[in-house]
């Protein structure tokens, strides 16, 4: 789990570090929270950064990275299995220059479940993650994004052939701030 905090601290502090040589017209930095439930399982939640400009199809393609955990969401103060995920997305939006953009998002990455008991060691806990996700942004008139999707996980796991907790449909919400907006 700490290896986890520190890492995304030192991905977060380097993003900063070279913060002021982007912070110019027509880059976008967003930085907020995921909120992220799978359908009949857990909470998640965690953070998100996404990065576009101009020459990326007009602010049209994003690219981000996410870190969410269960640690933060439903195996907080409970005895929830305690899963991470790390994406690395591509977004296209639609409609740059109205506040509504519909969204499609392909995620790829790494899952890992901690199930804390010697008795479980032999259980499948860790896999690559594909997914894709459809959805809308909200733009706001501040640099406040708040957006909504659907995903679905290519990568699934029924315990045996992959971890038990590793369910095909989630829904997420990511409330971000653009930090490069002036």
């Amino acid at each position: 789990m700490k290896k986890h905090i520190y890492a995304t601290a030192l991905i977060v502090g380097l993003l900063l570090a070279v913060l002021p040589v982007y912070a110019q017209e027509g880059h976008v930095l967003d930085i907020g929270v995921r909120l992220q439930k799978t359908v009949q399982l857990y909470n998640e939640n965690g953070i998100s950064i996404q990065y576009s400009n101009d020459a990326l199809l007009s602010e049209k393609l994003y690219f981000g990275l996410s870190y969410v955990t269960s640690r933060l969401g439903s195996a907080l103060g409970s005895n929830a299995i305690k899963q991470h995920n790390l994406l690395l997305s591509s977004s296209l939006f639609f409609r740059p220059e109205h506040k509504i953009r519909p969204l499609v998002r392909l995620n790829t990455g790494y899952f890992a479940a901690n199930y804390e008991e010697e008795m479980f060691k032999t259980i499948p806990h860790r896999s690559m993650l594909l997914s894709m996700e459809t959805g809308l942004c909200f733009d706001t008139s501040l640099p406040l994004k708040i957006t909504g999707t659907l995903g679905y996980n290519l990568i699934t796991g029924n315990g045996v052939d992959g971890p038990g907790t590793l369910l095909p449909l989630y829904f997420q919400t990511t409330i971000s701030w653009d930090i490069l907006k002036k």
